[in-house]
């Protein structure tokens, strides 16, 4: 168990990647499964339906799913699109590919036609496991598609299979399948922020990684603890949390369905008794404006946050209210966790915290060599960590992305004396302006931390004169309206809280920023419409 940062120097020299050859998550619920009342999920939806799902069931349901897919002539490296929203048969479904060797793309269900399209030929899936509102955007283009089994779940359509018929007569017994460590369990379509999206290929060592790294010093996960991660079934999130966290260590998760209500989710914890709780930065945001304190979360033990840095001022709020720290962790699609705010590490505000034992993680310069504190650099990793990707489908493999040995992860950070990352943007986010270069997180990060600001997203906009200017979109907090003035006071307040060169110059309010389907700031969608309205 970890216990505190002094351990740090010595979890670095001791940690050894010691991944079994045939190492599967599938054959981990089979290990957890010979308790027979182990809950696994603890599953709820808005209509007030309920259930309790054990491992044992998990194993049981996966192995019907397993033979149904094999009767179907699905073999091993098949692909399987499934495009679910927070349902068990999710995880009966994944769980079951895995034990055949199927890859399993995850979709979101938001997904539309052209998308389905796009993803389906692009990595010539065969089989779709879809909704009934993800269906219907499938039969638009099922003649553009090379899609030939059709299963739906949560209701019935014309031409679609039924996943209970399909599963009912399946036996939960399972021939032992040929599926190892290295061959390749999911295709994880990247956001997409700068173009189509690509197909990242992570083999079954990947779950590993996460139960060597993640669940333990990131999460501090045990088995006879219940967590929660918020995240939908559609992105790389869900294997690094609800699969490469709670199931890979055999604890009890809490699912929901059901849309994000600050009340709702914090009812939840209350309800279930949810020890650790890993949610994005927005919805720490929206938690913040809530009453925390009249939700009894006495079992909560840590809070994590993903997806972008969180600003002081939430972590804070959550400290009065329960004397506990968030943590933040950082990773990729292509990646396992790189670098987190370990447990019992002293947090700095703002930082990323370390490089995760195993990872290698560090800053290099343009020529791939590595950089002393205070200079800043693109985060990246030795291209021998197991938890990389393979590659992409049909692209790149890793070794031809290396730069002298090193995967560049594409995001600018520094580190400081200590060790501690502190993130800077996207390499391509960066603002260059009248000679200054401006990292648009240290910009944002002033922002929210002004009690009228929820959300911040900041971008380079043309200027005749300077080339580009600093432009923040931002998004308010309940209380508050836009105004002149407000323009006026957030401006000086930057100024205040970082150097003034780097203040925004523009300030637009909206109602919402554009976001990819992993909830990240489509920075790209932004610098766009900022050339448009300049060159218009």
């Amino acid at each position: 168990m970890v216990t505190a940062m002094d351990d740090y120097e010595q979890w670095i020299q001791d940690f050894e990647w010691d991944i079994p050859a045939d190492y599967t998550i599938a054959k981990a619920v089979d290990e957890h499964a010979e308790n027979p009342d182990k809950v696994a999920i603890y599953w709820e939806d808005d209509q007030g339906n309920e259930h309790a799902i054990t491992y044992r069931e998990l194993r049981d349901e996966a192995n019907r799913l397993a033979n149904a897919l094999l009767n179907m002539g699905v073999e091993k490296g098949d692909r399987i699109m499934v495009v679910l929203p927070r349902l068990p048969e999710v995880f009966y479904t994944q769980i079951g590919a895995f034990k055949i060797g199927a890859i399993i793309v995850p979709c979101p269900e938001m997904l539309r036609e052209k998308n389905i399209e796009y993803r389906s030929t692009n990595c010539e899936a065969t089989t779709i496991v879809a909704s009934p509102s993800a269906a219907e955007h499938v039969d638009n283009v099922r003649d553009k598609t090379p899609l030939k089994n059709y299963i739906i779940a949560g209701g019935e359509r014309d031409g679609w299979q039924q996943y209970g018929d399909l599963v009912s007569d399946a036996s939960p017994e399972l021939e032992p399948q040929d599926v190892n460590a290295e061959d390749i369990m999911t295709i994880n379509y990247t956001s997409g922020t700068t173009g189509d999206p690509k197909g990242v290929l992570h083999d079954h060592k990947w779950m590993y990684c996460f139960l060597k790294t993640n669940a333990r010093y990131w999460w501090d996960a045990h088995p006879d603890e219940t967590l929660w991660s918020t995240t939908s079934p559609g992105w790389a999130k869900w294997f690094w949390s609800p699969l490469g966290v709670a199931v890979t260590v055999g604890a009890s998760q809490v699912i929901y369905r059901g849309r994000f209500d600050p009340k709702k989710f914090l009812h939840l914890m209350e309800k279930y008794g949810v020890n650790k709780l890993c949610a994005t930065p927005t919805e720490y945001r929206m938690w913040a404006q809530e009453d925390l304190e009249a939700y009894d979360l006495s079992e909560m033990t840590k809070f994590l946050s993903a997806g972008e840095a969180l600003n002081r001022e939430v972590i804070d709020r959550f400290k009065r209210a329960y004397d506990l720290q968030i943590h933040d962790g950082y990773g990729q699609t292509e990646s396992s966790g790189l670098v987190c705010n370990y447990h019992g590490i002293d947090v700095k505000y703002g930082s990323m915290g370390k490089p995760m034992p195993g990872s290698g993680a560090t800053i290099i310069d343009e020529d791939g060599n590595e950089l002393p504190p205070g200079k800043i650099g693109q985060i990246a990793v030795p291209i021998d960590h197991p938890g990389l990707m393979v590659g992409y489908w049909n692209g790149e493999d890793l070794e031809d992305l290396a730069v002298n040995g090193w995967y560049l992860t594409g995001d600018l950070a520094k580190k400081d004396e200590d060790g501690y990352f502190w993130f800077e943007g996207r390499a391509d986010d960066v603002i260059k302006a009248s000679g200054y270069r401006i990292g648009p997180f240290e910009v944002e990060d002033a922002l929210v931390k002004h009690p009228a600001v929820m959300e911040a997203a900041v971008v380079a906009s043309p200027h005749e004169i300077r080339g580009n200017i600093v432009k923040a979109y931002v998004v308010l907090t309940r209380h508050h309206e836009p105004s002149d003035e407000l323009i006026k006071e957030l401006q000086q307040f930057v100024k205040e809280e970082t150097a003034p060169y780097k203040y925004p110059r523009e300030i637009e309010f909206v109602d919402e920023l554009p976001k990819t389907i992993s909830g990240k700031i489509r920075r790209v969608e932004l610098r766009k419409r900022e050339r448009q309205k300049k060159s218009s």
